[in-house]
């Protein structure tokens, strides 16, 4: 992406020469000699930072700049200011300017600040598309991912949740399991009925049964009345039961009838209850290996596994991590009262070179641990808990200043070549170079050590 500049100022060689001066960093510019020329380039728009000097005639740089942020809060805006009007400068800080600088305008430093300043708005702007994006997922009440394992997920719930159909989910703990059980009840035509959920593998199989099909009074000791289970309390709409694999032989034969039948008996009872329940079940388990085992009834597999959908693991749909933890950035930043605008680049890195054997619910706590620690208006790799502090490092590279161009240009493609474990096309495409260039620059031999941070 190529920025354009707007450059305002009254003398004439100034903004020429800070013109071609950022040309040279293969930026666009736009100069103009006040702010009214400068306010009607800015509202076409298509800029991307502003340069203006604080002093011109009709229109000044500071009432260009209140005017620029009270339609675009937080865009970048540098000040040029004379010696004698710092103050003013301090001032257009406080209302809301990215920075300033004085006149004769050092090219170096506002090379580094609108680099800055750039990079900033970038990531600031990268953050507002995923929120948008988890906006339209809101809206369309859809899951969050666009990865190959997702669009499937995605797929399949759109096919399988208009159907009376048992669905069986399977995947790791922390994949989402119960997000795909309740897209499937709020696209299905049970929406607006009870969606009830069951963890099985927290209660014991007395418990359980009570819990799923209700008791009468004096049933056991404690049953002072009689009491709905939950195939009662879910009867229209749908029953979810997690960690389906934990029940006990006993539990197993009972839920079986109510799919064959539609129909039970509460604990202590002999009166037959009715229920139409759309029964969605989830298990972190191999449920064919635990048939093996003897641990579980092979017919009420089948009879739960009328749909299966498998949901990938983290490690497997990486792309979908920048939208997720910008969506947990969002939900923790409102929940701590944080103004947080975003995450840095680097801080993606490290979250895409991570396995997250936790899934999503890790890369949930991870965020909420770094929006907690984090002190300024965007998440660094020094707010992210300690196993990530240093992971993640390979595609990054420590060029020392005391060696040339020419050998600083030979650490960079040799990092690149071992990060792409020796494949110099792929190095050369990714740096944008030939690959008769690369090897011409390589030609020299010699080079220092790449160190990586």
């Amino acid at each position: 992406m190529k920025f354009k500049l707007l450059i305002a100022d009254d003398e004439k060689n100034i903004r020429e020469g800070l013109a071609a001066s950022l040309e040279m960093d293969g930026y666009k510019t736009v100069c103009v000699a006040d702010g009214e020329e400068a306010w009607k380039h800015f509202c076409k728009g298509d800029i991307d930072l502003v340069i203006t000097d604080l002093r011109m005639p009709g229109m000044d740089g500071g009432e260009l700049m209140r005017r620029i942020l009270a339609e675009n809060p937080g865009f970048p805006v540098v000040v040029l200011t004379g010696h004698g009007t710092v103050e003013n400068a301090v001032n257009a800080m406080r209302e809301g300017a990215w920075d300033f600088l004085t006149k004769p305008v050092n090219l170096d430093r506002l090379s580094l600040l609108v680099k800055r300043a750039l990079d900033n708005r970038e990531l600031i702007m990268r953050h507002r598309e995923m929120e948008a994006e988890l906006e339209r997922s809101r809206l369309s009440n859809t899951m969050i991912g666009k990865s190959p394992g997702m669009r499937k997920v995605l797929d399949m719930i759109g096919q399988a949740a208009p159907t009376r159909a048992s669905i069986l989910i399977t995947g790791e703990s922390g994949v989402g399991k119960e997000l795909v059980a309740d897209a499937i009840h709020e696209l299905s035509p049970r929406k607006g009925k009870p969606l009830v959920k069951v963890n099985c593998s927290a209660l014991s199989s007395n418990l359980l049964e009570s819990e799923l099909f209700g008791h009468e009074k004096g049933a056991f000791t404690g049953a002072v009345s009689r009491r709905r289970g939950r195939f009662e309390l879910a009867n229209g709409g749908t029953l979810f039961l997690d960690e389906i694999g934990e029940i006990e032989q006993s539990i197993q034969i009972k839920l079986l009838r109510v799919l064959q039948e539609r129909e039970f008996e509460r604990v202590g009872g002999e009166e037959t209850v009715e229920t139409d329940v759309r029964l969605v079940a989830a298990t972190n388990k191999d449920l064919k290996a635990e048939i093996e085992k003897g641990n579980f009834r092979e017919d009420l597999y089948f009879r739960l596994n009328v749909v299966s959908i498998a949901v990938p693991p983290l490690r497997e749909r990486k792309e979908d991590i920048p939208v997720m933890a910008a969506s947990f950035l969002k939900e923790f930043s409102a929940e701590n009262g944080k103004a947080i605008d975003g995450i840095h680049e680097k801080v993606y890195s490290r979250l895409s070179s991570y396995d997250w054997p936790g899934n999503i619910r890790e890369l949930r706590n991870c965020i909420e641990s770094a929006v907690v620690m984090c002190r300024k208006n965007l998440i660094t790799t020094e707010d992210l808990p300690p196993f990530l502090q240093s992971a993640g490092d390979d595609d990054w590279v420590r060029v020392p200043l005391t060696i040339s161009l020419e050998e600083s240009e030979k650490l960079i493609i040799r990092a690149a070549i071992n990060h792409y474990k020796g494949n110099k096309s792929k190095a050369a495409e990714v740096l944008g170079i030939g690959r008769k260039t690369l090897h011409r620059k390589l030609s020299d031999g010699g080079g220092q050590e790449i160190v990586t941070i």
